[in-house]
């Protein structure tokens, strides 16, 4: 039963830590977007 709930922890701490790389690489994403010169061709 420890070892369930065990990995039950680490999954949810995985599922966190995934969830705040993905913010971050999507907000990078915008600022990188709104930063760069518009295309004008």
């Amino acid at each position: 039963m420890k070892k369930l709930l065990l990995l039950v922890v680490l999954a949810g701490i995985g599922y966190v830590v995934y969830r705040q790389i993905a913010a971050r690489k999507a907000e990078q994403d915008l600022w990188s977007e709104a930063t760069t010169d518009p295309d004008l061709r």
